[in-house]
C-alpha cells in the first residue's frame, strides 16, 4: 500500500459542522481507507460526532482549537485569530506534518490565511480559484473563479498550466485542452490583455496542454475543450450564472412533472432518465475548489453543502496529492 494521504481539515466551518464534516469523512472512508485526518476544532464536540459514526481511531487525530473562524468575520479579522482551527489547520500543512488542507469555512478568510502561511510557487505572481464544471463529455476545470478580478497575459498563461496540471491530476489518462473565455472564437475578439494570452500561448510550446484558443460561454459544455481559463471577476459571473440556471431547470422541471395525471404518469414511466439528469445537475457531484499557485494544495468546501458534498471534496483532496499536483506546476512554469 502507498503512502497514506494526510489532510489537515478546518472541522468548524461551514453550515452544520462539524457534524457534516465527520459524517463526510465517515462517508469518504467506505471507499478510500489510505487517509489519515488531523481534524482541527473543539475536540470535545468533535469527538462526540465520531462516536456517532464509529471512526476508528487509525484514521484520525484531533487537534483542539476553541477559536473559529466565523463566517461573517472579514479576512482581516480572521488572520488576527491565529488559535482557529482554520488557522492552525493551514500553518499544518506549511509545517509539513499534513499533504493538503480542507475547509468549508469563510471563504475570503481561507485565501488570506492561506496566503500568509504559504509561499507562492516560484515565478506564479497570483493564485487562482478553480473547480470542476461539468460538459457533455466528462468534466471541466474552470479558473479563475474569484480570487483575482483584474489580470495580465501571464497571469492567464500561469492559470493555464496551473490548470491543466490540476486536469491531469484528477483525470490523468486525459489530454488537456487549454481555451481562453471570450466574447467570440475570432481573434480580433476581446480586450487587449486576453488577445496578448492568445498570441504568446499560440506560440508557445507546452507539454501538459494543447492550447485551442477562445471558447464563448455558451460552448463551456459542449466537452471540446477540458481547462477554461478567465479572470476571476468574469469566471465568478459564469460560475453564479451556471449554478442559478441549474437550479432553475431542476425546480421547474419538478413542478412540470408533479402538476397534472398526465404529467405524473410520465414522470413515473421516465424516472430513470430523469434521475440521472438529476444527478448531473447535483452541485454535491463537483464540490472541492482548488486554490492553485501556493506550495500547498488548499481544498475549499461549499460552506452550504452537506456530508455527501464534503465526501466528494476529500476525494478531491486526495487526487491532487496523488496526482503530484504542486510537482507538476513547478516542472512546467516558466519565467
Amino acid at each position: 500500500m502507498t503512502k497514506p494521504v494526510i489532510i489537515a481539515v478546518d472541522a468548524m466551518g461551514g453550515d452544520n459542522s462539524p457534524n457534516k464534516v465527520i459524517a463526510g469523512i465517515s462517508e469518504f472512508l467506505k471507499r478510500n481507507k489510505n487517509v489519515f485526518f488531523r481534524i482541527f476544532g473543539k475536540s470535545k464536540i468533535i469527538e462526540n460526532e465520531i462516536s456517532k459514526f464509529s471512526i476508528k481511531k487509525d484514521f484520525f487525530e484531533i487537534i483542539n482549537c476553541e477559536e473559529i473562524v466565523e463566517n461573517n468575520d472579514t479576512p482581516l479579522v480572521a488572520a488576527k485569530k491565529k488559535n482557529t482551527s482554520m488557522w492552525q489547520a493551514i500553518n499544518d500543512v506549511k509545517e509539513k506534518n499534513s499533504n493538503v488542507i480542507i475547509s468549508a469555512g469563510n471563504t475570503g478568510a481561507l485565501f488570506v490565511i492561506s496566503k500568509l502561511n504559504m509561499k507562492m510557487i516560484e515565478n506564479i505572481s497570483k493564485p487562482a480559484l478553480a473547480a470542476l464544471w461539468p460538459n457533455k463529455i466528462d468534466m471541466n476545470i474552470v479558473l479563475d473563479l474569484g480570487a483575482n478580478v483584474e489580470c495580465d497575459e501571464k497571469n492567464f498563461e500561469d492559470f493555464a498550466l496551473m490548470g491543466s496540471a490540476l486536469h491531469k491530476a484528477l483525470f490523468p489518462l486525459d489530454n488537456s485542452k487549454v481555451a481562453l473565455l471570450n466574447i467570440g472564437s475570432e481573434e480580433i475578439k476581446g480586450h487587449e490583455t486576453i488577445k496578448k494570452a492568445y498570441q504568446s500561448m499560440e506560440h508557445k510550446k507546452n507539454d501538459l496542454y494543447e492550447f485551442c484558443g477562445y471558447i464563448e460561454g455558451n460552448h463551456i459544455m459542449d466537452g471540446n475543450v477540458n481547462v477554461i481559463v478567465t479572470d476571476g471577476f468574469t469566471g465568478n459571473v459564469a460560475l453564479k450564472t451556471a449554478e442559478g440556471t441549474a437550479n432553475f431547470i431542476s425546480i421547474e422541471l419538478k413542478k412540470a412533472l408533479s402538476t397534472g395525471i398526465v404529467a405524473k404518469i410520465s414522470s413515473l414511466l421516465n424516472i430513470s432518465n430523469l434521475k440521472q439528469f438529476k444527478d448531473r445537475l447535483d452541485p454535491r457531484l463537483y464540490n472541492g475548489a482548488i486554490l492553485l499557485g501556493l506550495e500547498s494544495p488548499v481544498i475549499k468546501s461549499h460552506g452550504s453543502t452537506d456530508f455527501i458534498g464534503f465526501a466528494n471534496s476529500l476525494d478531491v483532496c486526495v487526487k491532487t496529492v496523488d496526482g503530484e499536483l504542486i510537482d507538476k506546476i513547478k516542472k512546467n512554469i516558466t519565467i
